[in-house]
């Protein structure tokens, strides 16, 4: 009896708090962050959908459009707090240099991008959930393209390690968090006393109609990708007394075993320029015994810099070059870098000159003995619109993916599990097999529908021989883009108006 009495008590002092606003932007920081914990490497989904629910009852307590906007800055900052908390990693491997501009990058990234969530919110004052959950998707979208985009931590990435995000194929990230923001509003207009067992149960049933089960055994005849994972520690990567230890890594993991199809090297998997390199690259082919040698390398031309992926075939040609489109900005270059560098002010990765110069634009590369392959390098594995551009269905479109990267970074809580989640969500927009090899983890092989077939953990030195999956048929999402999900988005969100509309005329009369 006397707790019933405490819960009877402390329900409307909960919503009388609720209804200021900033102890409302508080409750709903918590919430997102808890949110949060369905991104990898955490794998909470279940405990996005109801504080997704929560922060839409919370929006209803918001008696202004200001104190809208508050709700959902609060639950977007608690979200991108928690989710890309990672963020400083980069900054403390050069501490003394760097460490500084750590906080600022916390609170600016997390803060900035959480003001997307709160213009959603105030758009969507006094309107129907539908209305919000259209608005918030599409603020997500845009997010991904604004300011040369930064389309990480996504709702809809809470779903990539179920057999939700199959869905993928046919919307990509948009339509998984559509899903992730949909269900709970469902589920509130439905009834409240319903809002944990629709989502749940919705849940379900795509869990068993979707799930593609455990990868199938490889064809016999399938081409064997030997992933090379040497564990260069970002803070000793360039030292010179350890370069050698880390060439001589690369070497005998390259030439152990049996002779594979290819052999694949993290991003700039070599210390030195393209053209300072010739030794170096010929031991390489001399330990991939006749394999073609994929690998990320800097170069120089003229006086520029680029970020490159070269295939060196059994001859020791160069037969394919990419250079890096979409660079890091902060990270491979600084925006206005000639008036930055003035004040000290580089890029954390570009160790060569002022910065990376992009490449002409995302393009497959031929690979001897396999054919085309997609390279991406480190950050472009997560711009979906630009894969699906580059990889387009038809006589070009790649056998592969082939992702380099150097998630050494990124540190070792959060960030390199989900930058190789986001690779598993690729695969599946493009039923295409992706290889990622990273200089320290997550290394692994990605079948068509986003399985792990082959895998190198975190922090080890290693090499994994895994034959190629086979590669699916062009999806939905891969052919038509984005296009279908936003013509659903204006669809939902003038539903939310009419709907909106009629209840206000309902009430008026």
């Amino acid at each position: 009896m006397r707790i019933g009495a405490l819960r009877a008590a402390a329900r409307p002092a909960a919503w009388r708090l609720a209804a200021r606003p900033w102890p409302r932007a508080g409750l709903a920081g918590f919430a997102g962050a808890v949110a949060a914990l369905g991104l990898a490497p955490w794998g909470l989904w279940w405990l996005t959908l109801p504080t997704v629910a929560l922060a839409l009852v919370l929006r209803d307590h918001a008696a202004t459009r200001g104190g809208a906007f508050l709700t959902g800055w609060g639950f977007g900052a608690g979200w991108f707090g928690l989710g890309l908390s990672w963020i400083v990693e980069p900054f403390f491997v050069d501490a003394a240099r760097h460490g500084w501009m750590a906080p600022f990058a916390v609170l600016l990234l997390c803060g900035g991008l959480a003001l997307f969530w709160g213009a959603a919110f105030a758009l969507a004052h006094r309107r129907g959930g539908a209305l919000l959950v259209a608005l918030w998707v599409a603020v997500e979208m845009a997010r991904g393209v604004v300011f040369t985009g930064f389309p990480w931590a996504m709702p809809g990435h809470v779903f990539i390690d179920t057999p939700v995000a199959q869905l993928a194929a046919l919307g990509g990230a948009p339509l998984l968090t559509l899903i992730a923001l949909g269900l709970p509003a469902a589920a509130l207009a439905i009834g409240r006393s319903l809002w944990l067992a629709i989502p749940a149960l919705a849940c379900a049933g795509a869990w068993v109609a979707l799930d593609p089960g455990p990868a199938p055994a490889p064809d016999a005849g399938a081409p064997l990708v030997r992933l090379v994972q040497p564990n260069a520690v970002q803070a000793l990567k360039w030292d010179p007394e350890w370069q050698p230890v880390f060439h001589e890594r690369l070497m005998r993991l390259t030439g152990q075993g049996a002779v594979p199809d290819l052999v694949v090297w993290p991003e700039t998997a070599l210390p030195w320029l393209l053209d300072q390199s010739g030794d170096a690259l010929a031991q390489g082919v001399a330990a991939a015994r006749g394999a073609p040698l994929a690998l990320g390398i800097q170069r120089r031309e003229a006086a520029r810099y680029y970020n490159s992926a070269i295939v060196v075939d059994a001859a020791g040609e160069i037969v394919s070059l990419y250079d890096k489109t979409h660079l890091v900005p902060f990270g491979e270059y600084i925006p206005f870098g000639e008036i930055a560098a003035r004040f000290g002010i580089h890029g954390l990765a570009a160790s060569e000159g002022g910065g990376y110069t992009p490449g002409p634009g995302l393009h497959p590369v031929s690979v001897p003995g396999l054919g085309l392959a997609l390279p991406l390098i480190c950050y472009e594995g997560i711009f979906a619109r630009e894969i699906n551009a580059a990889a387009a269905p038809g006589a070009l479109r790649p056998r592969l993916m082939l992702l380099m990267t150097n998630d050494a970074w990124f540190g070792t809580v959060s960030g390199p599990y989900q930058h190789f989640a986001q690779a598993r969500l690729r695969a599946i927009e493009q039923r295409m097999p992706m290889a990622r090899v990273a200089n320290t983890g997550v290394t692994g092989m990605i079948d068509a529908q986003g399985r792990v077939t082959a895998r190198i953990g975190l922090g080890e030195t290693g090499a994994v021989d895994a034959p190629l999956p086979p590669r699916g048929a062009a999806p939905g999402y891969a052919r038509w883009g984005d296009g279908p999900m936003l013509v659903m988005l204006l669809a939902l969100g003038l539903a939310g108006m009419r709907r909106n509309r009629l209840d206000r005329e309902r009430a008026g009369a």
